[in-house]
């Protein structure tokens, strides 16, 4: 008795050693993780001047709203953030629907070449096509300056697929029997049981598209001809770039070295904003989602 009282307090005493190296663990990778994005923050917030002498950290020092107030009133800020908007809904409304539909069929085993098939999807994960053949693909479809020249190229990602497939390959098999007993058609039962019980993959997915959408610009500096598409992400990275230079070094104003100076970091804290504010909403079906859909086969 007196044994094994004293392997629950060694044990005891691990444990809390372990404990306390975790804890001192976690919060130095919090640090490390969240100085980069206070810096971002306080450098957005701050003046030309204190950032040059190199007085800020992760306060803001000389507080100021000037590259916000540059970048949302020049040219037309709200109607690329609109644009972002409606490519990222529509973009991963149609992501998740053509993704879900290919990876359910890939999850059945009984699936008539699905050894054909799956292999040949993941065969594109790792031997893309390449830029030029795909752009001149792009134009020969008259996909050039238009909402879907911009939506569809990333429509489907390979590695969504796949763990969508593995999260779909874990559905009880029994629920499904049992919407063919009640009359249920292949489709019924996808759209009726198994997306209902894939929340969690589904809201991974979202986040995953939404985020690939939101902060794509080369697709639209590859196919977007007209100002009024350009997705925001493709509108900052173009004024970041005019505020960086200049042809005449003695037209550069007081408020264009404040731009040029900060707007990245304002650019920045404007594009992640809006994910920021959702992530939260998702975070638990993300977790959920990433651990069964990468265990379960």
């Amino acid at each position: 008795m007196a044994e094994k009282n004293n392997h629950v307090r060694r044990e005891s005493q691990g444990y809390r050693v372990f404990t306390f190296f975790n804890t001192v663990l976690m919060i130095l990778i919090c640090i490390v993780t969240l100085y980069p994005f206070l810096y971002l923050i306080a450098q957005s917030f701050s003046s030309e001047t204190a950032i040059m002498q190199g007085k800020v950290n992760i306060i803001p020092v000389e507080f100021n709203i000037t590259t916000y107030i540059s970048v949302i009133q020049k040219g037309d800020f709200i109607r690329y953030y609109g644009n972002t908007i409606l490519y990222s809904v529509i973009g991963t409304f149609a992501s998740i629907f053509f993704s879900s539909c290919l990876a359910y069929p890939l999850s059945k085993p009984n699936l008539k070449l699905n050894k054909f098939f799956t292999p040949f999807i993941i065969f594109t994960m790792y031997f893309a096509g390449g830029l030029i053949p795909t752009y001149v693909l792009m134009i020969r479809l008259g996909l050039r300056d238009t909402v879907a020249g911009f939506i569809l190229p990333g429509l489907i990602s390979t590695y969504y697929v796949l763990l969508m497939k593995s999260f779909f390959a874990g559905t009880p098999h029994e629920l499904e029997e049992a919407g063919e007993l009640d009359g249920l058609s292949r489709i019924g039962i996808f759209f009726r049981i198994v997306l209902p019980l894939s929340k969690p993959i589904i809201a991974t997915m979202v986040l995953f598209y939404a985020v690939g959408y939101w902060n794509n610009w080369f697709t639209a500096f590859l196919y977007l001809d007209s100002k009024n598409k350009w997705p925001v992400a493709f509108y900052l990275k173009t004024i970041i770039s005019g505020a960086s230079t200049s042809a005449d070094p003695g037209e550069v104003s007081a408020e264009k070295m404040q731009i040029a100076s900060n707007i990245k970091a304002c650019s920045m804290l404007l594009m992640t904003l809006p994910i920021i504010c959702v992530y939260p909403f998702v975070q638990k079906y993300y977790v959920q989602g990433m651990m069964l859909g990468g265990v379960k086969e």
